[in-house]
């Protein structure tokens, strides 16, 4: 929802303005974003945007780094309190998860935006939380080439099953199989229940469980 407050150029932060950028983006969708608009909802003019930001690209990178940056405040996924790196990689997977339901338009964008570095993978993509991910492991006895290995299996499979998540959230008028030809897509059609069932946290987790598996060959111990 966005805030029926309007800051003016007076109350102007880079983080009222990533805020209301965070907001537009969860209403509107990242293709309707313009400094003009985004001005608008702040009761500024885009120029006044400009002294933050300089310009849209910029913006939106600021955009996706505040929302990772903003799992911080989950306390279920920091490896503090964890019962080991079974227990890490499940808090901080269902995080993750809950930024992207928050967030459906956004996760996008978290998925396609450049990262720091080629090596700084999303979701998981601030050279922060990689550190926190791979001293975690360390910390729990992975080795270093374990580790990295670690690192690129769980965000391949984060990055895949939630981009087809929350593919087509907020979307006015998605498709539907009851708009086709029953003659042209008899599979289609008469599988439509199947292809509308949401299997939800249990498809989640059982995918995440046989990825924790897989890693356990490389565990310590």
């Amino acid at each position: 929802m966005v805030s029926s407050a309007t800051p003016g150029r007076g109350q102007l932060t880079r983080t009222v303005i990533l805020r209301a950028g965070i907001e537009f983006i969860d209403r509107h969708g990242a293709g309707d974003l313009t400094m003009r608009r985004l001005g608008a909802t702040l009761g500024v003019e885009a120029m006044a945007l400009y002294h933050y930001f300089s310009g849209k690209d910029e913006l939106l990178d600021g955009i996706v780094d505040q929302v990772i940056d903003d799992l911080d405040s989950d306390p279920q996924i920091l490896a503090s309190g964890a019962d080991g790196w079974r227990a890490y990689l499940t808090r901080l997977a269902h995080g993750v998860r809950r930024m992207a339901l928050t967030h459906p338009r956004m996760f996008p964008l978290i998925a396609t935006r450049p990262s720091a570095a080629p090596w700084v993978r999303p979701p998981l993509r601030s050279v922060r939380w990689l550190e926190n991910f791979l001293s975690s492991l360390v910390e729990f006895g992975f080795d270093a080439p374990s580790a990295a290995s670690a690192y690129r299996s769980y965000t391949s499979f984060l990055l895949g099953h939630l981009l087809l998540e929350v593919a087509g959230a907020g979307d006015d008028d998605p498709a539907h199989p009851d708009s086709l030809d029953p003659a042209e897509f008899p599979t289609v059609v008469r599988l439509k229940d199947d292809l509308s069932d949401d299997p939800g946290d249990a498809d989640f987790d059982a995918g995440l469980e046989n990825l924790l598996n897989r890693l356990a060959t490389r565990a310590p111990g």
